[in-house]
């Protein structure tokens, strides 16, 4: 008896740590080594190739970078069919939880995490701290690549996820909206030496992206982040389009947003690249 109660008692702490798990966007390392081998979870490296050499034990190869378009300018994501194609070519499910991590930076394993919310994944968490973060627990990692079959990955595109070039340019005029530039302080001022990166898109406020992760590579607290965010005007009530150079930076301020619920959030896919195409976008520094 005492056996069978024991055994009721951890499956129910079993499918609490799944539903509480379920419910977040960050899963730190203690919460996936509980679950990581469960046949619902898909741990997925979104890094590049030679990173996932080493790799947690099970994790699926899908660089973010696979589900990409490099023209007119570099990571634009593929049309819903073609990512759809590939993430169920590489077995990859709409219907798991899908955890998303990569060596450390972050921006890769956010890029993922947005791609996927795009896609109308319900049930994506980055995590937080990634592959360092995994090595201080003394995860398992392999070397073995993880075979999968493939699958059909159902996508229901959530197209509120995605701003265009058009929707920045309303923005600027429009009080109900924020521009969010997510590079360092000197790309944002023109003070970069590369000619590229220097201004931004007129009227966006900045928050570095770097400046939202501690000296671990976790995400700052909460209040913390509501302090930076709010520090430049950003609240929940506004709509949030993030930009960087080439959209990889803005997923990670995407989904720090996302952990303090903010609402109405979208990424500007052709980023700062796409707007100083057009030499009639205008540039403030």
């Amino acid at each position: 008896m005492k056996s069978l109660k024991n055994s009721i008692l951890l499956f129910i702490l079993y499918i609490s740590a799944i539903t509480t798990v379920n419910a977040q966007n960050l899963i730190s390392a203690e919460e996936l080594a509980g679950i990581y081998d469960d046949e619902n979870v898909q741990v997925i490296w979104a890094g590049s190739n030679e990173g996932y050499r080493i790799h947690i034990k099970g994790a699926i190869n899908m660089p973010y970078n696979e589900l990409c378009n490099h023209q007119p300018v570099k990571n634009l994501v593929k049309t819903p069919e073609e990512m759809v194609q590939i993430l169920g070519s590489k077995g990859i499910s709409s219907d798991k939880t899908l955890v998303v991590y990569d060596d450390g930076v972050g921006k890769y394993a956010a890029r993922l995490y947005w791609t996927l919310k795009y896609l109308g994944a319900k049930k994506v968490k980055m995590l937080d701290g990634n592959l360092p973060a995994w090595k201080n627990i003394n995860g398992y990692i392999t070397v073995s690549p993880t075979k999968t079959n493939p699958v059909v990955f159902n996508a229901a595109v959530d197209k509120k996820q995605l701003a265009t070039i058009n929707d920045v340019k309303d923005a600027i005029a429009d009080a109900s909206v924020i521009i969010l530039d997510a590079r360092p302080a000197e790309d944002f001022s023109g003070a970069s030496e590369a000619n590229s990166k220097n201004g931004h898109i007129p009227g966006a406020v900045n928050v570095d992206f770097e400046n939202l992760k501690d000296e671990n590579g976790l995400l700052k607290p909460k209040e913390e982040l509501k302090t930076i965010f709010e520090g430049v005007g950003i609240t929940p009530g506004k709509t949030i389009i993030i930009y960087c150079n080439s959209g990889i930076r803005a997923s990670f301020v995407y989904l720090a947003l996302k952990e303090l619920n903010y609402p109405n959030l979208k990424v500007y896919d052709g980023s700062f690249l796409e707007w100083k195409l057009d030499a009639n976008n205008k540039v403030e520094a």
